[in-house]
């Protein structure tokens, strides 16, 4: 039976006997496909209703590349398939073809995988382009090209010790130059093909070696050459191995606008309708953010390829979430129905998906319910606690007779918005330590404890009292690529600053304070995946001293008894006999220490011998309390036995 033209998806679709090509072109005069399959000449497309170009043609095949060939009021010529999944690679991009694909021939080995609940979440934030290239020699490649989505593969075991839960791409989608941070893509579709690594590279088979090793160490069948020859695949095998070591994988994708440079050939005025009015460029509006164009949201085919988008990417690439970049942006450009239709269509798809909206008003609407007038979201991206904690930290890195007022400190350590995963907590992201970035950088953690020396003993102390607030604190935690071994230095994915932003790895092999740090951090997340507490809603900061520097909170589990106790101290000698309440009287397991992480095993690290008793006076509103030792610039973790 022929395919229905109303009905058919969007973008070449292969059917059993060739292939379906459907894009929205409402005002063009003539739309045509041409491709390698009729020798590049004119496969005459059918309008039907609402603007839509159809046609049927038959002995299409997965790998043939197309393009449409659209005449409209203003220009003729070529338009790339704004649905097309894979683009040819081309220097001169963006002059080049569309892929026909047929993403069901995949070989997934994810099967099994389910993420974890939003409580139990630990995100790390990278950008594949500056994330990690070496070659087969083991030489960096970054200077010479962008990191490549295979390159992931050798970080994989790495992510996986270091014990977090999710990682969060910045944005994968095609952008027209070979590097960029992301939000300027014009090819929602596709993958960067800068990122691909071509079946005929050199170290072509040293990636297809390593993705077999993964899946050897999991017995499951490996990967055939053909199955990974080319972005899409490629990117799919990293989700799918991200998987089989049981981390989720988030997409951070660009919703309020695309561009930059569009190109000729590429979605701005797609029907060729005469330039001048960006308002008739069909996807867009004559509005400008971040350099390129928000889209219009007044259109109801241009918020459905939007929401296709999002769905393409958990149906395709079985993604298991979404950061949505400046969902202000949207907001304010009328785009609040469109918000809560893709909430909607997204949580229909996939329940266990998060949903996490970058969102600068009121926070609390845009996690409401589509059905109590919010948008949806299940979480926002909050600044509250890194505002806070950074600036407790700036102010201890004074000295010792610096003031340190912690009050803020404790407002923000308290969940804002109902549950504690509604939000996003962290002390790094893409933005605020980007070298390049001129109106609100931020300095690193270890360089903020310590401007003069990331490596002094203030810089690694208050670099653990920071890390361990936001892995011990309600929300879902983030960590920023390099932030778990000490990384001072600004980042870039620009060989314009590569000599100064290109993450350290090596320095693993041979700085001990970026070994120890690294030691710490996969502990301390090994702490926070172990207590159910940790991840809970419950605190009570039932502790706050500003002149002694001191700061306690209360983790609980409802129902369970399990309860534990943190201590934080930004004092620059360590309190050896500090009371504090503790909830319950008896005994108390010391689970934690960030003193022990010092020089490690540090020899003369200031703790409670594994053990305390709480049999004291009541205090800060518990029934009793012990005397603890609280190392200086450090924090303890106590457990109830």
């Amino acid at each position: 039976m022929a395919p229905d033209p109303n009905t058919a998806a969007m973008g070449a679709n292969l059917t059993d006997w060739g292939a379906t090509f459907r894009v929205w072109a409402p005002d063009a005069n003539s739309v045509t496909v041409r491709g390698s399959f009729n020798a590049w000449s004119d496969q005459t497309m059918t309008q039907t209703a609402d603007g839509y170009w159809f046609a049927y043609v038959p002995g299409v095949k997965e790998g043939d590349q197309y393009k449409f060939y659209v005449s409209g009021k203003g220009t003729t010529g070529y338009k790339r398939d704004p649905y097309a999944r894979s683009l040819t690679f081309n220097p001169s991009f963006p002059v080049c073809n569309c892929f026909v694909t047929h993403p069901q021939t995949f070989p997934w080995h994810d099967a099994g995988f389910r993420p974890r609940p939003f409580n139990e979440l630990v995100l790390y934030q990278l950008h594949v382009g500056a994330f990690w290239s070496n070659d087969a020699q083991g030489q960096d490649q970054r200077a010479a090209r962008p990191g490549r989505f295979l390159d992931l593969l050798f970080r994989i075991e790495y992510l996986s010790q270091l014990g977090v839960t999710a990682v969060q791409l910045l944005p994968i989608q095609e952008f027209s130059t070979p590097r960029s941070l992301g939000y300027n893509g014009v090819d929602l579709y596709s993958p960067e093909m800068d990122y691909s690594v071509p079946p005929g590279a050199p170290d072509f088979q040293y990636y297809l070696d390593k993705a077999n090793a993964l899946l050897a160490q999991h017995q499951l069948p490996p990967f055939q050459q053909s199955q990974l020859d080319c972005q899409t695949k490629q990117l799919m095998a990293v989700v799918d191995l991200f998987h089989v070591y049981g981390i989720a994988v988030i997409f951070d994708v660009v919703y309020n606008h695309a561009g930059g440079d569009f190109g000729d050939e590429g979605i701005y005025f797609l029907d060729r309708q005469n330039t001048g009015d960006n308002n008739r460029s069909l996807y867009f509006t004559d509005q400008g953010w971040a350099g390129g164009l928000v889209f219009a949201y007044w259109e109801g085919e241009v918020c459905q390829f939007l929401i296709d988008n999002a769905g393409f990417f958990i149906g395709e690439y079985h993604v298991d979430g979404f950061r949505f970049d400046e969902v202000t942006v949207i907001d304010s450009h009328g785009g609040w129905g469109f918000l809560q239709n893709l909430t909607d269509t997204l949580r229909f798809k996939k329940p266990q998906a998060i949903l996490i909206a970058e969102y600068w008003a009121d926070q609390n609407s845009v996690l409401r319910t589509h059905s109590n007038g919010g948008a949806g979201f299940d979480s926002v991206v909050a600044s509250g606690l890194r505002q806070s904690l950074r600036g407790v930290i700036s102010q201890a890195a004074g000295g010792k007779n610096a003031s340190v007022t912690l009050d803020a400190l404790k407002s923000d350590l308290y969940p804002a918005y109902g549950d504690a995963w509604r939000a996003v907590q962290h002390l790094e992201n893409q933005d605020v330590v980007r070298i390049d970035n001129t109106t609100d950088r931020q300095p690193r953690v270890a360089r903020l404890s310590d401007s003069s020396n990331a490596r002094s003993w203030y810089a690694r102390s208050r670099s653990r009292v920071a890390n361990g607030l936001l892995l011990t604190a309600p929300g879902i935690p983030m960590l920023f690529m390099g932030q778990e071994f000490l990384e001072d230095k600004y980042w870039s994915d620009s060989p314009n600053y590569f000599a100064d932003s290109l993450i350290w790895w090596d320095g693993l092999n041979s700085d001990g304070a970026m070994q120890d740090h690294l030691r710490f951090m996969r502990e301390l997340i090994q702490l926070r995946n172990g207590y159910r507490a940790l991840c809970g809603d419950r605190i009570n900061v039932f502790h706050v001293h500003n002149d002694n520097r001191v700061l306690a909170f209360h983790r609980w589990l409802d129902g369970t008894g399990e309860d534990v106790i943190v201590a934080f101290s930004l004092r620059e000698e360590t309190w050896w006999s500090y009371q504090v309440g503790f909830p319950i009287s008896g005994d108390w397991l010391e689970v934690f220490n960030s003193d022990v992480y010092d020089n490690w095993v540090n020899p003369i690290v200031a703790g409670n011998g594994g053990r305390i008793t709480a049999g004291g006076p009541p205090l800060h509103g518990f029934q009793t309390s012990a005397a603890i030792v609280i190392p200086a610039n450090g924090f303890v973790v106590f457990a109830k036995v």
